[in-house]
């Protein structure tokens, strides 16, 4: 009988070691990167045009895929929840955002955390759903009636199927950047951003940029990034080598004679001291940590969007339900090269209604050359 029962265990033990291990190679062959410099395609039919030294506004915002309601915590920062609680709740909170943004009546927006495919999500395209609100709201807004937008979309990541937490799997998820612009955009480009190494690159996946090309009266171009860079690394040099690799691709435009705005979620601290500021204990992990500012060049300005008189941090902590008391950053800004004029930057006060993050706006002119 004791044999019996040993034999069992045993057996039901190789299940499991043999449903472990098969995963374990699941998730090695499944992980690919997306190749670099991949051309995109744009979508819609803008046509005004950029003139040097006429004002207009960037706004970007992190949608948090559709889950991040300020009751939300997430379990990779410590919360409970690895979901999008529903259907309902995907389609309420990217609306929610997406209008946040759309109000700022901006002439660039970027987006990034959308969703085209993904368990997380429930499956549900948020690259459609902001489209369709952005075109809603053009139809409605005395602002922006009858003005049209190209945009474009790019993968982030397309990730294997993560088996965690247990109860309640994340799974597989295709998630990625969304750029509209008022102006044409001619040219579209992925750029694959270094990486982790090693089984950490599982929890980093794959990163990018998206490198979009505008044209401005007088024969330049206006280079407009949508970043959304690494959170979760091991190593702090994969932010600063992504960070150099935006730097230099920058600086090769602004070395043509073109200007270059970067904006979209740095996962870093732009404001330096954000714990000070805010009255929060600062955190330890890379992700809410300076910019180190010997690899910002000197021809680059980081914009960090913040208002002394009311002051607004761009990100919550996830790891519980947000609260007055709560570890908040300002993780979402601009980077520009010097010959772009910025008037303000600043956040959108939504108290983390529909996304862990709130939209940043920033206005500014294309100065002429010198």
């Amino acid at each position: 009988m004791v044999k019996k029962i040993a034999a069992g265990v045993g057996i039901v033990l190789a299940a499991v070691l043999a449903v472990v291990l098969g995963y374990v190679a699941y998730v090695f062959v499944s992980y690919d990167r997306i190749e670099d410099n991949l051309a995109l395609e744009v979508s819609g039919a803008a046509s005004e045009s950029v003139q040097i030294g006429q004002n207009y506004r960037i706004s970007s915002a992190n949608m948090g895929f559709g889950a991040y309601s300020d009751d939300y915590s997430f379990f990779m920062d410590g919360g409970e929840e690895s979901r999008a609680r529903s259907p309902e709740a995907v389609q309420q909170n990217i609306g929610g955002a997406t209008q946040a943004v759309a109000d700022q009546n901006a002439d660039i927006m970027l987006f990034q955390e959308v969703d085209l495919s993904g368990t997380r999500s429930h499956k549900i395209n948020e690259r459609d759903l902001i489209v369709d609100r952005l075109r809603a709201n053009r139809a409605e807004s005395a602002a922006k009636s009858g003005t049209q937008f190209d945009y474009t979309y790019a993968i982030n990541y397309d990730s294997a199927y993560l088996f965690y937490p247990i109860s309640k799997p994340h799974g597989k998820n295709k998630s990625g950047i969304l750029t509209a612009s008022d102006f044409p955009i001619v040219e579209a480009t992925r750029r694959s951003l270094p990486i982790e190494e090693g089984f950490s690159k599982f929890m980093d996946l794959d990163r990018c940029y998206v490198k979009h090309r505008i044209p401005v009266a007088g024969g330049k171009d206006l280079l407009i990034y949508n970043v959304h860079l690494s959170a979760y690394t091991t190593n702090p040099d994969t932010a600063n080598n992504q960070l150099k690799l935006l730097f230099a691709d920058m600086q090769a435009e602004l070395a043509q004679g073109n200007y270059a705005i970067a904006g979209g979620d740095f996962n870093k601290d732009l404001l330096g001291d954000s714990a000070d500021i805010f009255g929060h204990p600062p955190l330890t992990d890379n992700w809410a940590v300076p910019i180190p500012p010997q690899i910002i060049p000197d021809d680059v300005k980081l914009i960090a969007p913040f208002d002394a008189e009311h002051p607004v941090a761009s990100c919550r902590n996830a790891d519980r339900p947000y609260g007055p008391d709560d570890f908040v950053v300002t993780v979402d800004g601009f980077v520009v090269t010097n010959n772009v004029s910025v008037a303000t930057a600043s956040v959108v006060d939504t108290g983390f209604k529909w996304s862990d993050h709130n939209p940043v706006t920033m206005d500014f002119q294309l100065l002429p050359d010198k």
